[in-house]
């Protein structure tokens, strides 16, 4: 049994959220037949946010925790390879995580109409982008309104899944000061957009994996130590991640950047047999180096 399967689920917004997706068919899971993460669960049509759980065993606990948020466009959410299996990983090093499943944008019910919506993204990769074109092909991916919207609804989510957290960190024996968030490509701009306009406490730490961007604000003279991976053949974000982690080193915050030559995007916990499989150990001993493990 996975902490996953015993573990508590909390309702972000039980009253209702400040703002709403509307139009999404029923919540769904499925399976990516190509790809870094071929094979593993997703979901998509997620209308209902929550939290789930992960405890570490009794006697482990260190006192912080992490707000997980997988990636997946603002369509989707790569629930296993960014998700649970990276809650599991924080758990058993004495971490209580924090899985979000916040709201994304509605995808077609039927499967081969939502094929055809994420083949328009999947062909943005198709080619190697350069630096001049890179900021183009991201604005193609949020042209859309709805994925705007869904955007900065994930950041509501974000905010209220960080002060819940904080709010009941007595009940599960945590500091409130030592809550940190860490997101994956799309849930990398989840918590850098938190980080910029917290709305409260900001994250004590913050670790966005290959995405994140600033676009243009001011870092805040209090925002948390950055902690960020890229693949040098990420063909979509390479050139942003740089960009933000100058943008937090201008800003005189505490930042690390590492870059892998290979790994492409969206490698999460999948194991490739290259140096970027070793991104999470990178970070396990740079949150140690700040004392939160």
């Amino acid at each position: 049994m996975t902490p996953g399967d015993r573990n508590e689920v909390i309702h972000l917004w039980p009253a209702g959220p400040p703002r709403t997706i509307e139009g999404a068919p029923p919540e769904s899971t499925f399976q990516p037949p190509v790809g870094v993460a071929a094979g593993t669960v997703m979901l998509r049509n997620v209308s209902k946010p929550t939290l789930t759980v992960y405890r570490p065993e009794p006697g482990k606990a260190n006192g912080s925790a992490v707000v997980v948020c997988p990636g997946g466009g603002w369509r989707i959410l790569a629930w296993k390879h960014e998700g649970t299996d990276v809650a599991e990983w924080f758990a058993q090093r004495g971490y209580t995580a924090f899985l979000l499943k916040y709201r994304v944008s509605p995808t077609a019910a039927d499967p081969a109409a939502f094929a055809a919506q994420m083949a328009q993204t999947d062909g943005l990769l198709a080619e190697p982008l350069t630096a001049a074109k890179a900021p183009t092909a991201i604005e193609q991916i949020v042209r859309d309104e709805k994925l705007r919207y869904a955007r900065e609804v994930a950041a509501d989510d974000g905010r209220r899944a960080l002060a819940i957290v904080r709010e009941r960190a007595a009940e599960y024996g945590l500091d409130p000061d030592r809550v940190g968030m860490i997101g994956f490509s799309a849930g990398a701009f989840l918590v850098v957009d938190v980080a910029i306009d917290p709305q409260g406490p900001p994250p004590a730490f913050l670790a966005p994996i290959y995405g994140g961007e600033t676009r243009g604000r001011p870092v805040p003279a209090d925002a948390p130590p950055l902690f960020t991976v890229i693949a040098h053949d990420d063909r979509l974000l390479f050139h942003m991640v740089e960009g933000l982690y100058l943008d937090w080193s201008a800003a005189d915050r505490s930042c690390e950047l590492h870059i892998f030559a290979r790994g492409a995007h969206g490698f999460g916990m999948v194991r490739q047999g290259l140096p970027s499989d070793r991104w999470i150990d990178l970070l396990g001993g740079w949150l140690a180096d700040k004392g939160f493990g």
